[in-house]
């Protein structure tokens, strides 16, 4: 047996572990407190984001929720949601209001006042065209020297501009439609500046009173303003206005005088343009009662003597 002298010496180190603090359980505690108060905040949002009437409802049905389940809400958890158990619906002065909740006002248009204003627009293009045309009439040479043959006008049917006969200076022969050189430049030159508003036009035929001559029942004044007015129309189209943007081309005879007081004056034979505004345009469309002339609202006989200064009358 050997000496226990001779024993090795064997020493035990035990590591211990760090403190609590040092370890990572804490990391799942404070995880877990997050999440309590992440929660907690979010209760209190949709708390405070819920109406009124949402809240009651609530309330009611965990008071009386077999009551609520079996009625179908009628009682303590009434309301006037679509789904049963809400409860009084305040939002229209509590809380958030729900998309529904509150009728949204109603958006009305007043289309008289919109018709009212697209016509004054519409008045004041004419207006405009009006002083362009009188523009071009003062700077072009050729249309100066036929000014006083020139007469513009707005009326209720639109912006009128009349070519009339001077003794001197007739626009077509006597008792022909054939267009004289000078009313052909006239009308060409017109023509080219129709094209600038949208508007359709009307074209119209006058003669004196003076009976056709011969007649006869086969002509008559009527065939020769409507062959007068068709004409113009044939000029203008030439003078490269669109053709569909003509509407109504009549005959007038005698029956619409530029003067009554002299029904045989060179003035009362004429051709009669009118650029017409929407409302007659529709009118026409309608039911074709609306006339090309505004002698009833007393203004076919109104013209500044400005206008027809220079004009021969017999």
């Amino acid at each position: 047996m050997s000496d226990d002298s001779q024993r090795p010496i064997v020493v035990k180190k035990i590591k211990k572990g760090g403190a609590g603090a040092h370890g990572g359980a804490w990391k799942i505690a404070y995880a877990d407190f997050v999440t309590a108060m992440m929660a907690f905040f979010l209760l209190m949002w949709l708390l405070g984001s819920t109406s009124q009437g949402d809240l009651q409802g609530i309330a009611d049905y965990f008071q009386n929720p077999l009551k609520v389940s079996l009625a179908g809400g009628s009682g303590s958890g009434d309301s006037s949601s679509v789904i049963q158990g809400g409860g009084k619906d305040l939002t229209a002065s509590h809380g958030q209001v729900k998309g529904g909740d509150i009728d949204a006002p109603k958006k009305t248009i007043n289309l008289q006042k919109l018709k009212a204003e697209f016509e004054k627009a519409e008045q004041a293009k004419l207006a405009g065209l009006k002083g362009e045309l009188e523009t071009l009439i003062d700077a072009s040479p050729t249309l100066k020297q036929f000014k006083n043959q020139l007469l513009l006008d707005l009326t209720s049917e639109g912006l009128r501009i009349q070519i009339v006969d001077e003794k001197s200076r007739p626009m077509f022969d006597s008792a022909s439609s054939e267009v004289k050189p000078y009313t052909r430049v006239i009308l060409r030159e017109i023509g080219k500046t129709l094209n600038k508003v949208e508007n359709h036009i009307s074209l119209s035929g006058h003669t004196d009173a003076q009976p056709f001559a011969g007649g006869g029942r086969d002509f008559s004044n009527w065939e020769l303003s409507t062959n007068r007015a068709n004409a113009s129309r044939r000029e203008l189209v030439a003078g490269g206005m669109r053709d569909d943007k003509v509407m109504r081309v009549v005959g007038m005879a005698s029956t619409v005088l530029f003067s009554k007081q002299e029904p045989y004056s060179p003035i009362n034979r004429r051709i009669s343009i009118v650029i017409m505004n929407k409302r007659t345009e529709e009118a026409i469309l309608a039911d074709g009662k609306a006339s090309e002339v505004s002698d009833a609202q007393g203004v076919e006989g109104q013209v500044l003597n400005s206008q027809t200064a220079g004009v021969d009358a017999r």
